[in-house]
């Protein structure tokens, strides 16, 4: 039974025999798509990531990272993106808006001359690659007077990588990271390694007791738990007739006043015994797998099952429309997912 439960919890530091990397690398070169260059650094990267990871290298987790990297950038280390300049001079201007810095202030810092003689806002124009902008942008905070003071939070860049992994995310986990680097975590993220390293780390480096891999690949997308988060929303409306958005946000980030989920679990307090000090310490799990075990979770779940005459689905697709400068047509979580699934299936046929 305890093997069985460590099964079911499919992700990180799965209870495993040892495996040869070796092995691992051949099960990579026949699992990764014919037209990728470079099989063998690809299929070394990926064994590197699993090893330092402790994730054990399945058929099904080694799919699940060929099948994300496939959509997200078609195995390119660094992908490009048409008319990135042009996006990123409008992402810079919304973000200088936000912070109430003086467009003026913007253009005249664009305009100043950088080392190569053309002014940043022309090499701007210029990048073609995620990586290319983000290098360009730290040159420019670093060639201007107070530039890091002025301008340190209007990088454009939050991904990057062959997977697309938030570079947040890869600097709030990197204490383990196993290569020598020499810049910075940023930096590692752009390159094949370190995107794989940090966005396997992202869609496998947590446990879930997901019955199929699509919920992980919303979870990639909207974050960790989403799909399990989603689904106790659903069983919330269910129980109590509100009209939750399946977001899979609990509890807004930073928020004091409950939001329209806590308001919706506060509403069964009595039913349950629960306070609302309770009610929001247990919510405040929504990035855990504890979340599972607490008297809110199943106190819900136990109503909205009974009230359906059946168990209602632990997982559902978050109901989120993704929105980014680079997006340019209507895309939600649960596209992304299925997409990544189809080739996920592929894989897992070859």
């Amino acid at each position: 039974m305890l093997l069985a439960l460590l099964q079911g919890c499919a992700g990180r530091r799965e209870e495993s025999p040892e495996v040869d990397p070796a092995q691992v690398r051949a099960q990579l070169m026949r699992l990764l798509p014919a037209s990728v260059k470079d099989r063998q650094g690809w299929a070394e990267d990926i064994q590197v990531a699993f090893t330092a990871q402790g994730i054990a290298p399945s058929r099904s987790n080694l799919c699940a990272v060929l099948a994300v990297t496939e959509q997200e950038s078609t195995f390119t280390a660094d992908p490009q993106v048409p008319n990135l300049g042009r996006i990123a001079r409008e992402e810079i201007d919304r973000r200088a808006a936000r912070l109430h810095i003086p467009r003026l202030l913007v253009d005249g810092a664009l305009a100043t001359p950088s080392a190569n003689g053309q002014s940043y806002q022309q090499r701007l124009l210029a990048v073609r690659s995620e990586k290319q902008l983000s290098a360009l942008f730290d040159d420019f905070i670093a060639g201007l007077p107070l530039g890091d003071k002025l301008l340190g939070g209007l990088n454009p860049v939050r991904t990057g990588g062959p997977m697309q992994v938030s570079i947040d995310f890869a600097e709030r986990h990197a204490k383990d990271y196993p290569y020598q680097r020499q810049g910075t975590i940023r930096q590692e993220v752009f390159s094949r390694r370190g995107g794989l390293y940090f966005g396997i780390a992202h869609l496998l480096g947590y446990p879930a007791h997901y019955e199929r891999p699509l919920y992980r690949f919303a979870d990639f997308n909207a974050g960790w738990y989403a799909s399990r988060n989603a689904a106790f929303q659903a069983a919330l409306n269910s129980v109590t007739g509100a009209a939750l958005a399946l977001d899979g946000d609990l509890i807004a980030p930073g928020a004091i006043l409950p939001g329209t989920t806590e308001r919706a679990a506060r509403s069964l307090g009595v039913k349950l015994g629960l306070r609302n000090p309770q009610i929001r310490s247990q919510l405040e799990l929504e990035n855990s797998l504890a979340l599972e075990d607490s008297a809110l979770y199943r106190g819900v779940f136990a109503l909205a099952d009974a009230k359906a005459g059946k168990p209602l689905p632990r997982a559902v697709l978050p109901g989120i429309v993704l929105k980014s400068p680079k997006i340019t047509r209507k895309l939600t979580t649960a596209w992304f997912a299925g997409r990544v699934d189809e080739r996920y299936q592929r894989c897992m046929t070859r």
